[in-house]
């Protein structure tokens, strides 16, 4: 069990091809690694770009053991670093998902998520929805759980990994320039209410006509900035540490709630 956890937040524009983003994300885990990193956390779909439109993206879309994950886990083995990526998987009933995984060091996958949660019209053309929630799991003694870019925007989406046992959420995401309530005042909050850490790792620079709003963001378990970003890109390394959510947790909301209250908020 570890009482620290080193995150690595890559803030990256998107690359021209899925190899070009491997060869990038292989020179920044050795970077992040070198930094004392122990995960790297990665943008929305960063191994094939978010707004490619919906051709493409089904051209790329791979299972979650395909290429992109074995090329990603001869990566983590490589420099000895976990990599949480976003990638388009492949669905054989329709569109694909736009999901996220969490390769460890060992190369072996520790957690897979998709996207529940479209935002507007680029994911509904370009994506299905997931239809399962994020589920909790443990790694180094730390208990994570994975969500993506829109999906953190939802209260009940951190509150049921909370509800888990999680002590940090990892969002991947490629927020847009215009929507900076995100990092400013969603993710703060939703660790401060969960009294978990939040991590928010943003793509930066254009796709097209889409502009990326980087200011990723570590937020710790009271709302605090532990770490942020700008608008270019960057690596961002933070120690996430046990004892201050231990401190934080001497006043938990999840102690004082009224649960035969909120059927109706589900309905």
């Amino acid at each position: 069990m570890q009482d620290t956890l080193t995150l690595a937040l890559w803030q990256t524009p998107y690359a021209d091809s899925p190899a070009d983003a491997l060869q990038r994300l292989d020179a920044t885990a050795a970077q992040a690694r070198a930094q004392g990193a122990d995960l790297l956390i990665t943008p929305e779909m960063a191994l094939t770009g978010y707004a490619i439109g919906p051709e493409r993206v089904a051209a790329l879309a791979q299972p979650c053991d395909g290429p992109l994950a074995r090329a990603v886990a001869a990566v983590t083995q490589r420099h000895g670093i976990a990599i949480v990526y976003g990638y388009p998987e492949h669905n054989p009933y329709g569109k694909p998902f736009n999901a996220a995984q969490v390769i460890g060091p060992d190369g072996t996958r520790l957690a897979h998520y998709r996207k529940t949660h479209r935002f507007g019209d680029m994911d509904r053309t370009q994506f299905s929805a997931g239809d399962a929630a994020s589920q909790v799991f443990e790694w180094q003694g730390w208990q994570l759980g994975l969500l993506i870019c829109y999906d953190v925007e939802f209260p009940e989406t951190v509150r049921g990994l909370t509800l888990q046992g999680a002590d940090a959420v990892l969002v991947p995401t490629a927020n847009m320039i215009g929507f900076d309530e995100v990092q400013n005042l969603l993710v703060p909050a939703r660790a401060c209410e969960n009294r978990v850490f939040v991590a928010y790792a943003n793509a930066c620079g254009s796709e097209g006509a889409v502009h990326y709003g980087g200011l990723s963001t570590v937020a710790g378990a009271r709302g605090t900035t532990l770490a942020r970003a700008d608008r270019e890109p960057c690596l961002r390394v933070v120690t996430l540490e046990h004892a201050a959510l231990s401190q934080a947790r001497q006043h938990t909301y999840l102690n004082d709630r009224r649960t035969d209250l909120y059927g109706p908020l589900t309905s």
